[in-house]
């Protein structure tokens, strides 16, 4: 069994993704027999739920058509919700921002899109810069287990987290517990501030996220297989053409 996992793994080395997905990488990606997608629409960048739509999903859609496989989408309203269930054998395939937290269990491709992160403070807050956050006694509003918090649970010296379970909710409690800070990805944070007057995003960005297909680790053929499959998307346009498609024209497709 390792011997023909490791002729599968040379072969997939040899070539770019085929239309035609070797047997082996397909029991990987879909022991069950249908391809489990975890899609997190807490980010409307990378998917819309009304209907389901967004590059998240387009790359689902892909993938099980090549596979010749059943799809079944598994709705998340947070990343850091995708992430926990990471060894639960809820999903077989994810959409998530890259970050060594969540390597532990989780296997990445490289990065499909790049984003950014950002903070959105009230208008006559006295932060101007980025750099102005990380202060004693600045909270800022953060969904628990996301990209961000993980990075800003890092990096951050002196302001406090406070944590809600998803991007929405971390709307909510910064309007009723008004921290001093909401940080989320870039894109909603300025919608959000065009239109409600009273709010700004901070010029710039705290972090860079990339995001990227993920899997649970122990499934080696299948995860070389994304990571050329990924790499194939990006360079065939498929990747640009879907953000375009669904109306993420700011969000920029990964080198």
């Amino acid at each position: 069994m390792k011997i023909a996992s490791m002729l599968v793994l040379a072969l997939l080395a040899g070539c770019v993704t085929p239309d035609v997905v070797p047997t082996q990488v397909t029991r990987e990606l879909a022991p069950t027999g249908r391809l489990r997608a975890a899609i997190n629409y807490g980010n409307p960048v990378l998917a819309q739920r009304e209907p389901p739509r967004g590059v998240s999903v387009d790359i689902a859609r892909e993938l099980a058509r090549r596979a010749n496989l059943p799809l079944e989408l598994v709705p998340y309203d947070a990343a850091g919700k995708v992430t926990s269930d990471a060894t639960r054998g809820v999903w077989d395939i994810a959409f998530v921002a890259r970050d060594p937290e969540r390597a532990k269990d989780i296997e990445f491709t490289p990065p499909y899109v790049v984003i950014e992160g950002a903070y959105l403070v009230r208008a006559d807050s006295p932060l101007k810069a980025n750099e102005d956050v990380d202060r004693d006694g600045v909270r800022v509003a953060v969904s628990r287990g996301s990209a961000y918090d993980l990075f800003l649970s890092r990096t951050l010296k002196h302001a406090t987290l406070v944590r809600a379970p998803s991007p929405q909710a971390s709307i909510a409690l910064y309007e009723r517990e008004r921290p001093d800070a909401l940080a989320g990805v870039k894109q909603p944070l300025v919608t959000y501030a065009e239109t409600h007057p009273g709010y700004r995003v901070l010029p710039g960005r705290f972090m860079v996220i990339e995001q990227a297909m993920a899997l649970p680790r122990g499934r080696a053929l299948a995860a070389r297989y994304l990571a050329d499959f990924i790499d194939e998307l990006k360079a065939s346009g498929f990747i640009a053409q879907s953000l375009d498609k669904s109306g993420q024209r700011e969000a920029l497709v990964a080198p």
